[in-house]
């Protein structure tokens, strides 16, 4: 088991209607997906060509923050808004579509923009699972 799955577990409290197997794999798809745009855009910081990355340097920081907002508001339920998780999930799978489709424009040239569109693909559908659970 995971750290998030370990702490949905103990969480003392009814979590209602959410699928617990799809709020883990978020919440971890969601961090793993913010460390992988941090990192490709410190790579791209590092490749020789860097103005031509500027689109998707931007595009992971973007996409990092808003996976890690994320995975901090799924890792609340005390007080928990459907509304709020709805409107998070949603902006968090378009800032991986958009940052997954940036890095897979450069993933021939550089393997660091494969790996985190890779990442982007699989938190990107870990959202519109939950979302879809939501109702």
């Amino acid at each position: 088991m995971t750290v998030a799955g370990d702490m949905l577990q103990t969480y003392p409290a009814s979590l209602g209607h959410l699928d617990r197997e799809k709020l883990t794999r978020c919440i971890q798809e969601c961090f793993t997906c913010a460390q992988a745009c941090t990192a490709c855009a410190d790579a791209c910081l590092s490749e020789e060509r860097v103005a031509e990355l500027r689109k998707c340097i931007r595009a992971n920081d973007d996409c990092a923050d808003i996976c890690l907002t994320t995975g901090r508001v799924l890792s609340r339920h005390t007080g928990y808004d459907a509304n709020i998780t709805r409107e998070v999930l949603q902006a968090c799978a378009q800032a991986c579509k958009s940052c997954g489709d940036e890095c897979a424009r450069h993933a021939d040239m550089h393997d660091h923009c494969r790996v985190c569109a890779e990442a982007c693909r699989r938190c990107e559908q870990a959202c519109n699972d939950l979302l879809t659970s939501l109702g």
